[in-house]
């Protein structure tokens, strides 16, 4: 039978602060925990406190920005803190495996995905998967983990610290790292179900993507500096757009991809500002694209989260056993203070289920008809339920 726990520290020392969020989880046929703790934190230390508890128990995971939410409400703020996901079922297996970036990451996709069966001692492809990366080449690993066991459903999200200044860490299988892949394969137990949305609506504003500066970097919208484009969309002057400023401009305005099927819109989130006109983006784009800058509210963004669980749980064609939830560091750098609220908002929709929330600096999901996908100021909450 399936139980998910959950625990929670704020304890300044780190190997008591894993331990005694290792302690609240501590349960029979322990396969997998899922650990979120703060860049403050030495976090091998976290982590050796917590297997300490929990020996022989995969704990795996990434630093979360400023925080996270627990049914106990947002445990962060000015202290460090780590948080636990665990699941205990007789019947589910678990084949976790992470690696450092070092070369190609697509080839490092493939060698996580490896390893992770091989951890697990299988050989058919997960029911589903996790995945967490460094906020750099996320498509890429996801891209040689699929060239192994093809097209799964998935959730997670990239690694954050609390000032994006590149302090964020992976961790798994007694490694940990800054840039780099960890993923989790499950088999058996509850069924999963996820939900990837932005959130926000579309607005009359959007062009066609008519250069790339690389990968990331969005040159020019319908022959036009992208920056100035954005700027004339919103009535903004440049300063508001150059360097840093964009991140923050952007955070309730950002820019939006449609999947094929128009199902899904990837938030795809203007990271900073260049002197040439070009931005720097989140994630990946394409040239002869279209790009649509979105809107929300700081209130919509915060109602946002009660009802994409709501909804979930809506989609959801059995009994929910446990929640977790991927919320964007750069909305709940938008939200600010009000944070309370968010976690007030999952604990009324969530009731008696378990759930986490970490906050990520890149977000992953799927829709049902699309291709598993990763996105920027989004949220991705997934349900795992009986049926």
């Amino acid at each position: 039978m399936f139980k998910a726990f959950v625990g929670a520290s704020k304890n300044s020392d780190p190997a008591a602060a894993g331990r005694e969020a290792a302690a609240a989880v501590r349960a029979e046929d322990l396969k997998a925990a899922f650990v979120y703790a703060s860049c403050d934190y030495d976090i091998p230390a976290v982590l050796a406190g917590a297997a300490e508890a929990l020996p022989g128990v995969p704990l795996f995971g990434n630093t979360s920005f400023t925080g996270v939410i627990t049914p106990e409400g947002y445990i962060g703020g000015d202290a460090p803190f780590v948080g636990i996901l665990a699941f205990s079922d007789p019947d589910m297996t678990v084949g976790v495996a992470a690696e450092p970036k070092d070369g190609c990451s697509v080839c490092k996709g493939k060698a996580i995905a490896e390893a992770a069966l091989s951890a697990a001692g299988r050989a058919d492809a997960p029911d589903y998967f996790y995945m967490a990366a460094s906020p750099a080449e996320e498509e890429k690993y996801l891209e040689g983990i699929q060239k192994v066991i093809g097209r799964r459903p998935f959730f997670g999200g990239s690694a954050a610290d609390n000032s994006i200044e590149g302090k964020w860490l992976l961790y798994a299988g007694g490694k940990c790292f800054a840039d780099g892949c960890v993923a989790a394969f499950f088999w058996g137990g509850p069924k999963m179900a996820n939900l990837f949305t932005g959130a926000y609506r579309e607005t009359a504003d959007y062009g066609v993507i008519t250069k790339l500066g690389g990968e990331r970097v969005l040159a020019e919208i319908d022959g036009v500096p992208a920056t100035e484009k954005y700027a004339a969309w919103r009535g903004l002057d440049s300063e508001a757009v150059s360097g840093g400023n964009l991140l923050a401009t952007t955070i309730t305005s950002p820019l939006g991809v449609k999947d094929r099927l128009g199902k899904l819109i990837a938030i795809r989130h203007p990271m900073g500002g260049n002197p040439d006109g070009s931005m720097n983006i989140g994630n990946v784009l394409s040239e002869k694209t279209v790009v649509i800058r979105m809107e929300a509210t700081v209130d919509e963004l915060i109602n946002s989260t009660g009802d994409t669980l709501k909804a979930l749980i809506g989609k959801i064609p059995g009994k929910p056993v446990a929640f977790h939830l991927v919320h964007c560091g750069g909305r709940r750098a938008g939200i600010g203070e009000r944070i309370g609220e968010v976690a007030e908002q999952l604990k009324a929709a969530a009731g008696e289920v378990p759930f986490l929330c970490e906050f990520t600096f890149g977000e992953y999901g799927f829709e049902r008809d699309g291709e598993n996908t990763c996105g920027g100021l989004m949220l991705s909450f997934t349900g795992f339920y009986e049926a």
